[in-house]
């Protein structure tokens, strides 16, 4: 009876691990505002050994539950019951497993104790998971921040999968340092996120250029375009 007990234990806790993983990626990822593509959330929830086919059915729960909504393209955060569920979750003995922790459960999980410490949390931090003028300090939450933007300008001015590096730069704006935009930029070109392209922009204004990216193997880069 002990052992049959155990295992049921060990069950639970894996579920309730995998659920904090889906649901800590997805807030951390903005996907209470935007859809979070398919791909972006396996990138970060699926650990090295393991297949994102193991989620499924996690997933499927989560989304009986009111927590998340799921698309043929990405998934979504239901801002006040998946907000729940994820408090909930971390609550119910969330621990991390094996001897390598990935940068971003930590990062976001840091960033979660920060904004419910004390209990005092307005429900725009928390689902926005920023307070939109926090400096970003590294290249996981740039990424983040990044993608958001990018989402942001191309469903409001309807760029065409084509966002202006310049409109990317101005919409952050003193969050991040230049060399670091340029830097972040390109990393997450580097990691297929964004596929900078050349061209111009529309009027060829010369504080437009500036503010695009411009290397000594690519050449000017003006526009971006989320893969």
């Amino acid at each position: 009876m002990v052992q049959n007990n155990t295992k049921i234990t060990d069950l639970q806790s894996s579920e309730n691990q995998k659920k904090t993983r889906i649901l800590l990626a997805l807030w951390d990822l903005g996907g209470t505002q935007l859809e979070v593509k398919k791909g972006q959330l396996s990138k970060r929830i699926v650990s090295k050994g393991r297949r994102v086919a193991e989620y499924k059915d996690t997933l499927e729960k989560l989304e009986k539950q009111g927590a998340i909504a799921i698309s043929q393209q990405g998934y979504t955060l239901i801002p006040t019951t998946g907000l729940e569920v994820l408090s909930e979750t971390l609550r119910a003995g969330f621990q991390f497993t094996g001897s390598i922790v990935g940068t971003w459960v930590a990062n976001a999980l840091v960033k979660w104790i920060q904004q419910i410490d004390g209990a005092v949390v307005s429900t725009s931090a928390l689902v926005s998971g920023s307070d939109g003028n926090d400096v970003i300090s590294s290249y996981l939450e740039f990424e983040t921040v990044g993608t958001q933007v990018y989402e942001q300008l191309n469903r409001e001015y309807n760029f065409n999968h084509l966002v202006p590096i310049y409109r990317l730069r101005r919409e952050i704006g003193e969050r991040v340092s230049r060399s670091d935009f340029n830097e972040w930029l390109l990393e997450m070109q580097a990691n297929d996120i964004f596929q900078l392209q050349g061209g111009t922009v529309e009027d060829s204004a010369p504080d437009k250029i500036e503010d695009s990216i411009s290397t000594e193997l690519d050449g000017l880069r003006c526009y971006a375009r989320l893969l």
